[in-house]
Order: structure tokens, then C-alpha cells, then sequence
């Protein structure tokens, strides 16, 4: 693609697969607050993609009345899918795409435009056989844990866990931040704030380091902050970029401390409630949430220990575009295992 905003980056150039005499390609994509991630991969027979090249627009796709917008996406995926082909080589761009996964914050409610244009429009353009649709939580899930049955707890600003045995999902929180996301990036970033009102105030249950870190972040007095923060129409990533704050003030605050426990506790427990009973389960935690570190991941190790102990902690593989990745090769190959649901995960 080439307009502004917009990325390319990744192998490709036409260069051939070594000893891959007519591969098939399949295309992945990832939709959320921060743009769309394109990328097109050659599947050879028993071997696993290979990313031959990646777009990325910062442009996020619009949501209007009628939900994610169907037009606005096309728009942006079709330039980005015939670059990627053009630059795999003439093979490519003759094959065409055997299959696609796309996978869309808010696709569960808000991706009905999605699944009536998405399917029709890509066969049309490229000769797609196979279309996944995907809610970003499936997609997170699948480039964490593959098709192993487990839970993972995707957080940044939100937070949502999602679990499956194989057989159905399982979904916990994902509410936003007025309902839930309760131990996310915003929920966190609100107790700290909370804390550094309570000391402005004089009463109980302050932080007088939180609210050194809050005058220095958004002015003094903190009388001001309500007026900076509630007109924001993007409170919650304003609240969150308090939460690494909170979590740098951890090591020599007892009230930030407990507040990464409380959200250690919630995340483990969004976990607990959608991993499978049965023994040898995987858990995985991913998102920007988890950067902020020890402060947060060691109690989250512990209370994850107490919550699911028939789980095991891993590292997650991958992220939601190598997610949507896998579930297009799957798809191509037809050996796909995840479940199938109306909203979450929708095969054409």
C-alpha cells in the first residue's frame, strides 16, 4: 500500500520459496484500536507457513452505527493483499489466495458487516476457497497457544480471557472499563489515580507516591484531573498509561503493591473461569499489559498457581496476527480444530 500511514516491511520482493515448487498462499490480518496488520505466507505441503511479507496501516478501521465497517476495511486489505502477491511474484499473484483469516476487535458484536461483505468481496478479488472471521480474543489465542486446549488472558488497556476444550469457547471480561476489564491496563491505572486523590484529599487509603507520580504526569494541583480526563473520549488509554506507573511505584508502596495483587487476583481469575477442568491444560498471557513486569507477573504467577492448578503456565507463541496466520493455514490445509461459533470464529 501506499498511502500515508502505511508500512511495508518483511521478505518477499519476488524472491522464490527454496525448494517450494507451487506453494499455496494464504493471508492473515489483524484489526484493532491501532490499525490493521496484513500478512501473506506460502504453505507447502506438511511444512508450516512462511511470512513472505507484511503491511501494516496505522489507520484504524472505522466503526460507525452499523459496526465495523465493512467498505473502510476492503479498502485498505485488497491494496495491501495485491502489494503483498505482487511482491511474492507472478506464481503468487496467478494463484491467488486459497484461504484468509481475519481477525477484528469487536467482530463478536459489532462484525455483522463483516461477515455479509468480507467473504463475497474476497473471492471476488482473489479466488479465496476459505474465510475465517475472528474476534481479535480468538485470533490472540490461537497466536499464543495454537490448537492445544487451555485459556489466555489477552491485556492491554482491557483485558479478556478466553478458553476452550476444543469443543466450544469460553469467554470471561472484555466488558470495557465502565462494566469490567477488571485487572487491565485502565483498571489499574484507575486505582492508582484513586489513590492519588485519597492522599490529595488527606483520607485513608492514599498514596503519597502515587500522587508524586500523578502531579508529575498531568500538573499540579490534582484538583485539575477530573476536567482533564472525563471529556476525553479516550479515558480508558489515558487511564491505562497511569498502570506502568503504578506498577514502578510497587517496589516501595504498599498501596501500589496491593494493587497489582488485586489485579493479579482478577486476571486469574478471568483465567479460571473459561480453562478446562482437565488436567494439562496451558494458560498464556499477552498483550502490552504484561510489559510492565515482575510487579504484575510475579502475584499473577501465584494466584494463577491457586486458581488453575491444573494448568501450566506458558509463554504465548505468538501474537493475534500470527494467530489469524495459523487459522488461515489450518483453514487451507483442513486441519483446523478450533471451534467453530457464530460471532467468535465463522468459517466460509
Amino acid at each position: 500500500m501506499t498511502d500515508g500511514g502505511t508500512t511495508a516491511d518483511g521478505e518477499g520482493g519476488g524472491t522464490p520459496l527454496a525448494g517450494a515448487s507451487r506453494p499455496t498462499w494464504v493471508l492473515g490480518a489483524d484489526s484493532g484500536g491501532s490499525g490493521l496488520r496484513i500478512t501473506l505466507a506460502a504453505l507447502t505441503e506438511g511444512g508450516a507457513p512462511q511470512a513472505v511479507g507484511t503491511v501494516t496501516s496505522a489507520e484504524p478501521v472505522r466503526t460507525g452505527a452499523q459496526g465495523i465497517d465493512a467498505e473502510h476495511m476492503l479498502a485498505q486489505l485488497v491494496p495491501a493483499a495485491r502489494d503483498l502477491l505482487a511482491r511474492a511474484g507472478e506464481q503468487a499473484q496467478d494463484a491467488g489466495l486459497d484461504a484468509v483469516c481475519v481477525g477484528a476487535a469487536g467482530m463478536a458484536t459489532l462484525g455483522g458487516q463483516l461477515r455479509a461483505q468480507l467473504p463475497g468481496a474476497l473471492t471476488h478479488e482473489f479466488g479465496a476457497r476459505r474465510i475465517a472471521l475472528a474476534a481479535d480474543a480468538v485470533t490472540a489465542y490461537a497466536g499464543a497457544l495454537g490448537q492445544l486446549p487451555g485459556a489466555v488472558v489477552a491485556g492491554g488497556t482491557g483485558l479478556i480471557a478466553m478458553g476452550t476444550d476444543l469443543h466450544s469457547w469460553r469467554r470471561a471480561d472484555g466488558w470495557g472499563h465502565l462494566l469490567g476489564d477488571c485487572g487491565s491496563g485502565a483498571w489499574i491505572g484507575q486505582a492508582g489515580l484513586q489513590a492519588a486523590m485519597r492522599a490529595y484529599d488527606g483520607r485513608e487509603g492514599g498514596s503519597a507516591a502515587l500522587r508524586e507520580r500523578a502531579e508529575a504526569v498531568f500538573g499540579a494541583p490534582l484538583s485539575g484531573l477530573p476536567a482533564h480526563l472525563y471529556p476525553r473520549t479516550d479515558r480508558p488509554a489515558v487511564l491505562a498509561s497511569f498502570a506502568p506507573e503504578v506498577a514502578a511505584c510497587a517496589e516501595h508502596d504498599v498501596v501500589a503493591e496491593e494493587i497489582l495483587l488485586a489485579a493479579a487476583q482478577e486476571i486469574a481469575t478471568a483465567a479460571a473461569a473459561v480453562c478446562p477442568a482437565e488436567e494439562g491444560a496451558a494458560v498464556a498471557v499477552t498483550g502490552g499489559l504484561f510489559r510492565i513486569g515482575e510487579p504484575l507477573l510475579g502475584p499473577l504467577r501465584e494466584q494463577l498457581d491457586r486458581r488453575t492448578p491444573q494448568a501450566h503456565l506458558t509463554d504465548p507463541a505468538g501474537d493475534p496476527l500470527d494467530g489469524a496466520l495459523l487459522i488461515a493455514a489450518r483453514l487451507s490445509s483442513g486441519a483446523l480444530h478450533l471451534p467453530q461459533d457464530a460471532g467468535l470464529l465463522s468459517l466460509t
